[in-house]
């Protein structure tokens, strides 16, 4: 079963600070699975807030 993406709701991440823009979401895929991050954003930085902790 592919992860679902978590929106804005990333436990994992933190509300504000830094250089993400967290008013712009966009989707990605990694290792085939789909998944929200923020323009700005690094791959790693966006896995990890998806609770994405192995690659």
């Amino acid at each position: 079963m592919a992860p679902r993406a978590h929106g804005v709701t990333q436990r994992f991440r933190l509300q504000t600070g830094g250089i993400v823009d967290r008013s712009r979401p966009l989707q990605f895929e990694f290792d085939g699975n789909g998944y929200e991050g923020y323009a700005g954003d690094t791959l790693a930085s966006a896995l990890l807030a998806n609770g994405v902790h192995l690659v």
